[in-house]
């Protein structure tokens, strides 16, 4: 049982991955094939090749090797010592394994595909970040081919070319014409065998791997048998050496194989850093260690080949983490071989003595040559695999397309090729000493974003992130990005900075270009996990009225008709909460499913084609006062819940669609919204010629005019600030503002502010918490960037009659102390008072006499022990509204007054919102009041607060 489990792990995951690959959005889906739209799916029947050994182990093992472990061991341990040698290995290998561990937790998490380290980082980091990544993963393959290929030319030249200054030969075997042109046909020869292996396939690849494997193995046999076989002898050190020492006559020309002698330990215990021989440099601790790190960088080799592995969870931690410690082993133990029986000058002068004291010769030569050769297939073979993968994903549209062509056994042939040729270009360049510097750079570079990648899975918390490896924690993450980071400026603090500058332009260009992927976005995970902690540490109780900021919901019948509504309120939520609401009406009992569900995705497409910063939040109700309620009810989370509640106006204006033709072709989802956001709307009664009322054909729903008074009062007791919204149906943002931005020298777009009751003429007061709501949303709008030069204009309501002198300065004063910029206007409004006293009359006093009896009333029934509701009902009904006491034509002359100020006309006019009378049976009188008030008004809000929002404190 214990072993199916594993397998039974491994093929859920991977039908999983197999699922996920066929979404329409992921690039190969147009792709087209004789066996499906995927190359992967035409030959998935077949097996993968590789097991762990052969793909990744030795892979693995040859890039760590490579030349390091024959040409740079005596470097080492004679700058350095033996000491500092071992400490410089433990540094070096803490850090790769760091990011080893994070590579084993990715790798062990799910099926991998093609691609190793960029697949890994790609999807959990995002197509951004793991495109960025890929492409310079893939440089640096290119450049470390191209630099292994010339290595290798290098090497051969010396060993068998002739000179070129001309002079005679050494030996017999130096036969081979030099020079710029003979090398470059060299390298050319030799890449082109690489390319014919891996044009094969990995199963070639991987035989003449193991062939060189056994090579490299053999040839580190014999140099650990000539430790203890080999007599000591005089090695006669390199003529050409450039050292100030052997020039000037004064240093020596031969060092000693002493064999193994303590005095030889001794002497290489501890660190004597001198002048390079092949550079003429200086050599430091730094300059070493960059050296000795450059040949340990080859541990993403068997990643690489991860979609030619049979089970790629399985091989790649395990046979990394093999080759790993294989080659820690060895090199320290080479380490103290030499330092035990070579002494110091042999160390620093002859880089080669290897082959100078091995049983035979030509042995170590071979060695070089066999992990050299591997090493540049093992980049090139791992270029193009990268290659494909960045293809299959489409992250830059058609310019990778040709990569994506595969062999019928899934060979990316057309990957190979490209890879090749770049190898090609870079080898014109001859030498590539600099960019050597450049290549391990972009390998550390990418082990940093795999330590990342694993660092953000892991501090995600999210609940599929369950790799079966489980040595790591975040800790080790953090460690590995910080030597990766160190290291990378160690060795070239420039090309290091200009390597994370050229990461971060792909990054932007991939996030603008790209299209959207469906891997998931670890963002999208952090942000969520940060929200939550930062949403409960937001305290209500600590709220204060100097930080207070809109926070809107938004009621939207049809979201069609009311994007001007949409747009302008997204003006003036100044950073705070912005909910778009909605009331379907229906019965979840009688409906196979949640009808919301399928809405999401067209209101969210609507949210991201206007541009806005809102949230969406639907619900299904049997009214639209229960849906409103519900959604004032549940809205936000935590701190972040609406305190205001904006409507669209009652009136009999029908919703025209504001999205025209070419609009909706971009707007895609948009017409799921016309079809499922009809439920209802504010102006579902319409009025006949006769004046009687029918339904409005669009929406086949009503919405009484009683309903929409009681969503205003719900709000009010739920001490929620209501907006109503007039004549926003043809308000168009962009229209509206141009004028502004055509004359710069002098504003045109005004907004008109009438901080007072109007239905109250008897009470004239702005300085009340409606008034101070009033003003600060006004201000709050003229404070958003498109609005600042928008005019705010103060219109204050006097009456000759009373107290007049003093009114504008004081208001100018409170708006100096409020820190709000308004030009204030006095409105005399005798006229339009007097038709409201001629018409009460002496109705006054008799009103308020039968209130007295009413409450009289109210206060004998709860001695009698009436039930508590009906007697707060007589109670709220026993008062006279100031609705009873408006006539229509107070109303239609303060409307006209309101209109006759507007030289020039306003952009939007803010009203004072009185609240809604107690009494239920006036909710019409109420609503037909506030119709006459604002008719012909323009975009006009209707405005009521019940809450502080304004000091003058600091």
């Amino acid at each position: 049982m214990t072993e199916r489990t594993p397998l039974l792990h491994y093929r859920l995951l991977t039908s999983v991955n197999e699922s996920e690959r066929r979404a329409p959005s992921a690039g190969l889906a147009r792709e087209k094939t004789p066996a499906g739209p995927r190359p992967r799916f035409s030959h998935s029947k077949q097996p993968k090749k590789l097991s762990t050994f052969f793909g990744v182990v030795v892979p693995t093992l040859l890039s760590m090797f490579s030349v390091i472990v024959f040409l740079r061991i005596g470097f080492l341990v004679g700058q350095s010592g033996l000491y500092q040698a071992i400490a410089m290995f433990i540094v070096a290998y803490f850090i790769i394994c760091m990011t080893v561990l994070s590579v084993c937790a990715i790798s062990t998490n799910g099926a991998l595909d093609a691609g190793g380290a960029y697949y890994m980082i790609s999807r959990a980091l995002g197509p951004e970040f793991g495109g960025s990544i890929g492409i310079m993963f893939f440089l640096a393959n290119v450049c470390a081919c191209a630099f292994y290929v010339l290595g290798l030319v290098e090497a051969i030249v010396a060993t068998f070319g002739v000179p070129e200054d001309g002079s005679l030969a050494a030996s017999s075997h130096q036969v081979l014409p030099s020079g710029y042109w003979w090398s470059l046909l060299y390298a050319t020869a030799i890449a082109l065998l690489c390319l014919l292996v891996c044009l094969v396939g990995a199963h070639i690849y991987a035989k003449a791997t193991f062939l060189i494997f056994l090579v490299v193995i053999f040839v580190l046999g014999t140099i650990f048998i000539s430790f203890f076989a080999v007599h000591p002898r005089t090695i006669i050190l390199p003529g050409s050496a450039t050292s100030d020492l052997v020039v000037n006559g004064t240093g020596p020309t031969t060092a000693n194989f002493t064999g193994f002698k303590l005095d030889t330990l001794l002497g290489n215990l501890w660190a004597d850093y001198t002048v390079d021989y092949t550079t003429g440099n200086l050599m430091t601790f730094a300059t070493v260690f960059a050296v000795m790190f450059n040949g340990c960088t080859g541990i993403m080799a068997g990643s690489n080949m991860s979609g030619d592995l049979k089970n790629p969870s399985y091989s790649i931690p395990r046979g990394t983490i093999t080759a790993v410690i294989f080659t820690f082993i060895i090199y320290n133990l080479l380490s103290v071989l030499v330092a035990c029986s070579c002494d110091r000058v042999l160390l620093q002068k002859d880089y080669s003595f290897l082959r100078d004291i091995n049983i035979w010769n030509p042995f170590v030569t071979i060695g070089v040559y066999s992990s050299t050769l591997s090493a540049a297939m093992s980049n090139l073979i791992g270029a193009s695999r990268i290659l494909y993968a960045l293809a299959r994903d489409d992250l830059f549209g058609k310019v990778l397309s040709p990569a994506k062509k595969t062999s019928n056994s899934g060979n990316p042939w057309a990957s190979v090729l490209l890879s090749w040729f770049l190898v090609q270009l870079v080898l014109f360049s001859g030498k590539l000493n600099t960019i050597a510097s450049i290549v391990t750079i972009f390998f550390l570079l990418v082990y940093a974003a795999v330590d990342l990648a694993c660092l953000a899975l892991e501090w995600a918390s999210a609940p599929n992130f369950r790799p079966t490896f489980r040595y790591f924690t975040w800790h080790t993450c953090v460690l590995g990005i910080v030597g990766c980071a160190v290291m990378m400026f160690l060795i070239n603090a420039i090309y290091a900075s200009a390597s994370i500058a050229f990461m971060l332009l792909l990054l932007l260009l991939i996030h603008y270009l790209s299209p959207t992927s469906s891997w998931g976005y670890i963002s999208q995970a952090l942000i969520f996990h940060q929200v939550r902690k930062y949403l409960l540490m937001l305290d209500v109780r600590k709220d204060h009225v100097k930080f207070w900021r809109p926070q809107v919901l938004l009621m939207v019948s049809n979201p069609r008709s009311s994007t001007g509504l949409i747009t302008f309120i997204n003006d003036i939520k100044k950073s705070g909460l912005y909910v778009l609401g909605h009331v379907q009406l229906g019965d979840l009992n009688t409906l196979p499913s949640d009808p919301l569900q399928s809405q999401y995705a067209s209101w969210l497409t609507l949210v991201d084609y206007l541009n806005i910063k809102a949230f969406v939040n639907l619900t299904l109700a049997d009214s639209v006062r229960h849906g409103i309620q519900h959604l004032l009810f549940i809205s936000g989370l935590g701190g972040m819940r609406p305190n205001t509640l904006v409507l669209g106006f009652y009136d009999d204006s029908l919703p025209k669609d504001k999205l025209s033709p070419s609009q909706s072709t971009d707007l895609s989802a948009s017409q799921d919204l016309e079809q499922h956001t009809t439920p209802f709307h504010f102006a579902s009664l319409r009025r006949s010629s006769n004046g009687t009322k029918k339904d409005n054909a669009l929406d086949g729903k009503v919405l009484g005019a009683e309903e929409y008074v009681a969503i205003i009062a719900d709000a009010m007791k739920m001490l929620k600030n209501v907006v109503l919204a007039r004549y926003f149906n043809n308000f168009d943002r962009e229209k509206a503002l141009s004028a502004a931005s055509s004359s710069p020298g002098k504003s045109s777009v005004y907004v008109d502010v009438w901080p007072v009751n109007l239905l109250r003429p008897d009470s004239s007061s702005y300085v009340d918490t409606c008034s101070l709501f009033l003003l600060q949303l006004a201000c709050i709008l003229n404070m958003v960037r498109s609005w600042r030069k928008a005019t705010l204009r103060l219109f204050l309501c006097v009456e000759e009659g009373r107290t007049v002198s003093g009114s504008e300065e004081k208001l100018g004063q409170l708006l100096k102390e409020l820190r709000i910029k308004a030009q204030i206007y006095l409105v005399p409004w005798d006229q339009q008072v007097a038709l409201h006293w001629q018409r009460q009359g002496g109705r006054i006093g008799e009103e308020n006499k039968q209130a007295s009896e009413s409450l009289q009333t109210v206060k004998e029934g709860e001695r009698r022990g009436k039930d508590e509701e009906d007697d707060d009902d007589n109670y709220a009904n026993s008062f006279p509204s100031n609705t009873t006491r408006l006539s229509d034509d107070y109303l239609s002359a303060v409307n006209q007054l309101i209109l006759d100020q507007a030289r020039p006309p306003p952009t939007v006019r803010f009203l004072y919102l009185p609240r809604p009378p107690a009494d239920t049976r006036r909710y019409t009188a109420y609503l037909h009041q506030l119709e006459l008030l604002t008719q012909n008004l323009g975009p006009t809000l209707l405005i009521h607060g019940v809450t502080p929002v304004i000091t003058t404190d600091l």
